[in-house]
């Protein structure tokens, strides 16, 4: 609301107003100029109540302005105090518009990171489906170079195992034909370096394991059979063959008459009977070990389980690769059986004749390694 403040009536105006107020007179004749020192007394109380209308007026516009002041400081104070209030509305609006960008913030940061973390996986999945396109991009000769190349490696490591350079040789002899039906230029190397490499592994004896195993097992096996030469064999005496005929029949059909000649046949016969037996009960033999002779019956067992052990030790040895404590087991082994056992017996001379040729071919054999394989296999990969 606004409001005008009138200007408040300068003295000059006061006559004036006065003056308005009066009535008009009707015009007199002007009196005589009376002496200056005579000063008329009946106009003061007109003037005194104009004088005091005119302070009332000023003190009634003076309440009014007054009162209209305290009205618009009212309203102003009413104002002040409503925009007061708007003012602290918007601030918890704005508090809470603030606190809401804060979680929103909060969560986009959250989602950022997470778009982030999957950014970064879709990056490694493009990468690894990169390098299975180029993968499956290449060309059958680096297939077919990459799978020789995986093959003669792992047969390096089956010889290198069972001891045998059958996985090598077979290896590098199917990558030759492999080779061969592709009938490519760029091969052409790899096929002559696997050939080379072929010869050379053919070339080397290398012990077979699983043989040599089983000649110690058949050794082992015949150990309790073989006849020692303090308990040499006994060996039976001749029997009569089914159909044959003995000197006492033959002499009594040839002689039907007289009880003598069939005496005397059947004294004949029973005479060689006896001395065949007499025969196995002495025995004379050479022995160049005498200790061998003075063997104990309860000792011959102790003795034979020492020489099974002696060959199972070889046995494991081959079978862990040390072919040095093999042939030391089998050269004791057959010292025993020479030393203890009845050399007469074929059995036993076969027996220590296959430790012998175990032990000779019971030997440390170091695989060719197919360098110039690898070499040229490395070469055509790399395209030169």
């Amino acid at each position: 609301m606004n409001d005008t403040v009138q200007p408040a009536a300068t003295p000059a105006a006061i006559p004036a107003a006065n003056a308005a107020a009066t009535p008009v007179a009707e015009p007199v004749a002007a009196p005589a100029p009376a002496p200056a020192a005579a000063v008329p007394v009946a106009g003061l109380p007109g003037a005194w109540w104009a004088t005091t209308a005119v302070v009332g007026a000023l003190a009634l516009v003076a309440i009014t302005l007054a009162l209209m002041g305290q009205q618009r400081i009212k309203s102003l104070e009413q104002e002040l105090v409503r925009r007061q209030q708007d003012s602290q509305g918007q601030a918890i609006e704005a508090r809470a518009l603030a606190q809401q960008a804060q979680d929103l913030a909060r969560s986009a940061e959250t989602k950022v990171a997470l778009l982030d973390g999957r950014v970064a996986e879709t990056a490694l999945q493009r990468t690894q489906l990169e390098e299975l396109i180029q993968q499956l991009s290449r060309s059958r000769d680096e297939n077919v170079l990459a799978d020789v190349d995986a093959a003669v490696r792992v047969a390096m490591q089956q010889s290198a195992i069972t001891g045998s350079a059958e996985p090598l040789a077979a290896a590098l002899r199917q990558s030759e034909e492999r080779l061969a039906r592709m009938n490519q230029p760029r091969v052409e190397r790899v096929r002559r370096a696997l050939a080379r490499d072929l010869d050379r592994v053919r070339a080397v004896a290398v012990s077979d394991i699983a043989s040599l195993t089983f000649k110690l097992d058949e050794a082992i096996r015949t150990i309790d059979e073989l006849p020692l030469l303090a308990q040499p064999e006994r060996r039976p005496a001749a029997a009569v063959r089914p159909g044959a005929v003995s000197p006492a029949s033959a002499a009594a059909s040839a002689q039907p008459a007289g009880w003598w000649p069939w005496l005397q046949a059947q004294g004949s016969w029973v005479g060689q009977r006896v001395w065949s037996e007499v025969k196995t009960l002495i025995r004379v033999t050479r022995i160049d070990q005498p200790e061998a002779a003075l063997i104990a019956p309860d000792q011959a067992w102790f003795l034979r389980e020492n020489l099974k052990l002696r060959l199972l030790n070889a046995r494991l040895a081959l079978l862990s690769r040390q072919f040095d404590t093999a042939q030391a087991d089998l050269r004791d082994a057959v010292a025993s059986i020479d030393r203890y056992f009845d050399r007469s017996v074929r059995r036993v001379v076969l027996t220590a004749d296959l430790l012998r040729q175990v032990a000779g071919q019971a030997r440390q054999v170091s695989l060719p390694r197919p360098d110039e394989t690898l070499a040229a296999l490395s070469a055509a990969q790399a395209g030169r």
